[in-house]
């Protein structure tokens, strides 16, 4: 039987490795997601056979069903009415409940000490009751500022030397947990939860809605780290293997959004997004507003077109009407493509899912190395609810908090329209110098309903 189990563990884990390694193309995402469901539902199933023979079987059958019913119906009700602009917190949300099922596990075997008498058990026990707990309260954080629950950021004085001596004290609390086998006091195991979430909580609050899809992978990178060392201290290969994948995957995929923006991780956690050292430059000029029938003339007489999507797109879900655009853009034999910013929208990929989802070939679609040396031959850029990936302050200004960061050179085009709801300065709150350029026009309103006059406009052409 021990045989059997371990062999239902393997192949859930290998399902697991190549669900995800299909979900790197979007050609085969939908198919790797399905291979990877299939691994969790055998790892599943299989707990049930762990108490076979015990006197508890029927009560551990009767709790795994109740756990199985009603954690699976929940997920099935919000994963159907959850919107794709909510999708981000959703993960955030989803996320900390995996960081914080590995606390859970953690904290049921110190409190049973029945691995007291082996400092290496207790020591991963102790570490993933940390780290899982650290990912359940931050990612709560993150969600509730994507949410708009959280509509601003909370920091203090001295909050960084605050944040680093409760983390000093859970450190210590937790060799104290991990050496004392069994003499520990069960209010030092309640007060290293109690400040392992606090810390959670405080170190994500301070920072800016902007860098919430880097937080939430970094969270993510942790949950994965937890489940795999809670996999060690159970001995169960399927949790070992997850947790490493998603914690690898986790970490680069943090790795890669934080080179995005050409900022450090440490940058990011650390310091306050907005604040720089300087004073930012002046934005002059004035924002200069085009109508939707004279956008639309300029994109069916232009000989390329460059599409930039972002998060006012997927806010307005307007993706459906643009692809619409694009192919009679298209039947006129104006060149468009798609340009992507690694970080647009609010979670990596999110734009790439848009598209998918209205139909867009792939090979339409291109990532900002692909696409940036084409701005300078194209005739129009049309600019859809981004707002700091294209950000001309990112190159020519020194004191702007985002200096630094590749932005799609959406300025280089001839003539770049924006199409944006209002006036405001977006969600990072900094002031867009493309907006004020020359070449740039403002059409604005809602992204759906100006791509149905846009739509409309070109069908009469």
């Amino acid at each position: 039987m021990e045989t059997f189990i371990n062999l239902i563990y393997l192949i859930a884990a290998a399902l697991f490795i190549l669900g995800l390694k299909r979900m790197s193309s979007p050609v085969t995402a939908r198919d790797g997601i399905v291979w990877a469901g299939v691994g969790m539902v055998l790892a599943t199933v299989v707990t049930f056979i762990h108490p076979a023979g015990s006197e508890d079987f029927s009560r551990f059958f009767l709790i795994n069903i109740a756990a199985i019913t009603i954690g699976g119906g929940i997920a099935w009700v919000t994963g159907k009415k959850v919107k794709m602009t909510d999708m981000p917190q959703m993960i955030a949300l989803y996320n900390g409940m995996g960081g914080g099922a590995a606390a859970a596990i953690s904290a049921v075997i110190l409190i049973q000490q029945e691995y007291s008498h082996d400092i290496i058990i207790q020591s991963m026990a102790v570490l993933g009751a940390l780290i899982g707990s650290m990912a359940f309260s931050g990612s709560l954080i993150a969600y509730a500022k994507l949410q708009g629950i959280m509509r601003k950021t909370y920091r203090f004085e001295n909050q960084q030397l605050v944040n680093g001596l409760t983390f000093l004290v859970v450190i210590l609390l937790g060799i104290n947990l991990a050496i004392s086998g069994s003499d520990y006091s069960m209010f030092g195991l309640f007060l290293f939860f109690v400040l392992a979430l606090a810390f959670g909580v405080m170190s994500t609050a301070p920072i800016g809605g902007a860098d919430m899809p880097v937080v939430i992978s970094l969270y993510n990178a942790f949950t994965g780290l937890a489940v795999g060392l809670e996999g060690y201290v159970l001995g169960i290969p399927a949790m070992m293997i997850a947790g490493i994948v998603v914690g690898s995957a986790g970490t680069l995929l943090t790795q890669l959004m934080a080179k995005a923006m050409n900022r450090p991780i440490s940058n990011v956690l650390f310091s306050n997004f907005g604040d720089s050292s300087g004073e930012a430059q002046e934005v002059t000029g004035s924002m200069k507003e085009i109508e939707a029938s004279d956008a639309a003339i300029q994109m069916a007489f232009a000989s390329k077109v460059l599409i930039i999507p972002g998060y006012g797109m997927a806010v307005a879900q307007a993706q459906h009407k643009i692809w619409e655009m694009t192919k009679l853009l298209q039947e006129r034999g104006v060149e468009v493509k798609f340009a992507i910013h690694p970080v647009a929208g609010r979670m990596p990929g999110h734009m790439n899912v848009l598209l998918a989802e209205a139909g867009v070939p792939y090979d339409i679609i291109a990532d900002l190395d692909e696409i940036n040396e084409e701005f300078k031959n194209t005739d129009v850029a049309l600019v859809i609810g981004a707002n700091d990936v294209v950000n001309p302050a990112a190159r020519n200004d020194k004191n702007s908090p985002i200096y630094g960061m590749p932005i799609l050179n959406a300025d280089y085009a001839s003539n770049v329209i924006v199409m944006k709801r209002g006036k405001g300065k977006g969600f990072s709150g900094i002031e867009n110098h493309l907006f004020f350029e020359e070449n740039t026009r403002m059409l604005y309103g809602d992204a759906q309903a100006s791509a149905n006059k846009l739509v409309a406009t070109i069908k009469e052409l």
